[in-house]
């Protein structure tokens, strides 16, 4: 998704020079309190197991971002639409920031989230032998949380208590 660019997450609303003209009116021009950075005092990350293959990366981040979405619903902005208002559904307010890391880094993370009682949701390698939420459900209650078989974790919270929790992964790339 994005990476994050420094320690406090901004991102530029003005078009660089090289950026084609824009057509319609623009709200970033015609509001100046738009132009201004936007800084997050929260961060959503997703920490993947590094043996995954690309196919299971792409659907353990979509399951896992799927349950901080649903249940936290101050990470969701406001309805997309087009110049022809044409609407489109809520995204995340901020970026996703994707990490990878070894089994034992996961578990260590796990941990890290648990005892910061922050928001979080699960993938285990079991449930890419099931289809569908019962099972995947089943799944995981059918283990203790010691012996989880983590391949991707999804966690939001204050900045500083996430970034502990990843603390040993690594950017995805």
């Amino acid at each position: 998704m994005n990476a994050e660019p420094g320690p406090a997450a901004s991102f530029p609303a003005d078009p660089s020079p090289a950026e084609p003209a824009r057509t319609g009116t623009d709200p970033v021009r015609a509001d100046p309190a738009l132009a201004e950075p936007v800084r997050f005092d929260t961060k959503i990350a997703v920490l993947l197991r590094e043996d995954l293959e690309p196919w299971q990366r792409l659907n353990v981040t979509a399951f896992l971002v799927s349950g901080l979405g649903s249940s936290v619903p101050e990470v969701v902005g406001e309805p997309y639409a087009d110049a022809d208002g044409v609407g489109y559904l809520p995204m995340f307010r901020q970026p996703v920031l994707v990490f990878e890391g070894t089994k034992e880094t996961l578990t260590a993370a796990h941990g890290k989230a648990l005892s910061r009682a922050l928001p979080r949701a699960l993938f285990t390698s079991d449930l890419f032998t099931t289809g569908n939420d019962r099972d995947n459900r089943a799944a995981v209650r059918a283990v203790a949380t010691a012996d989880l078989d983590l391949v991707g974790l999804a966690v939001y919270g204050p900045r500083n208590a996430v970034d502990k929790v990843v603390k040993g992964a690594r950017m995805h790339h």
